[in-house]
């Protein structure tokens, strides 16, 4: 026989070895499906030899004393294992919400599609507005309040009446809109139309297109 085809029987024996290999280990995603990943209970504590062990650790193994007999209780799931309507029971989607329907509308949608008793929005988005919504289902439904603590960051397209030469002007007029500003909602709201206090952190400008008038 040639080197040649002692070299190719050579990488044909090791590609056999390698596949028996993987078949003998298996996958790990096959493993984690199958198996259950359960400590047995067990009614006898095992000995466990200290006669090797230095002086300081004498009576060492004696300080906490515990069985391994428990009563496995029939609840929970593993993670692959866990069924999908369990999912959706504790789900929270991070939905990003289209122009024109209101956040209530769209969490309405939710509630019709997945068939669910209980939705609700950590936030309420304009209906013109397009962005992150993030809706809870179910038992999820009470992390609402913590997540409509987290404030708000809005990204807008300003027409300006005229070029403006001096971008430090812009930087100028974004501070005065900074901090505890008036407000009072539009003509056509879903809240009351009254005067009222509304603190905005920080205003950058990211973008300004003098030629064009937009910022």
């Amino acid at each position: 026989m040639s080197e040649l085809e002692i070299s190719r029987s050579e990488k044909k024996k090791k590609k056999k070895q390698r596949s028996g290999d993987e078949a003998q280990t298996g996958e790990p995603d096959s493993a984690q499906k199958d198996a259950d990943f359960m400590i047995k209970p067990q009614s006898f504590t095992p000995s466990i030899d200290t006669s090797q062990w230095p002086i300081l650790l004498k009576n060492y193994d004696r300080l906490n004393v515990r069985t391994g007999h428990y009563t496995p209780l029939p609840s929970g799931f593993s993670p692959l294992k866990r069924p999908l309507a369990e999912y959706i029971r504790y789900g929270v989607l991070n939905l990003d919400k289209p122009a024109n329907p209101s956040s209530h509308e769209v969490v309405a949608w939710i509630k019709r599609i997945l068939r669910v008793e209980k939705t609700g929005h950590s936030g309420t988005l304009d209906p013109k507005v397009t962005g992150n919504l993030i809706v809870c289902i179910d038992r999820a439904t009470r992390l609402v309040k913590s997540q409509q603590g987290a404030g708000k960051e809005y990204v807008c397209v300003a027409r300006l009446h005229s070029a403006v030469p001096d971008v430090a002007k812009v930087a100028r007029a974004l501070e005065t809109l900074t901090g505890a500003v008036f407000q009072r909602p539009p003509l056509i709201s879903a809240v009351k139309r009254q005067l009222r206090i509304r603190t905005i952190y920080e205003s950058l400008r990211m973008i300004l297109r003098s030629g064009r008038k937009l910022c």
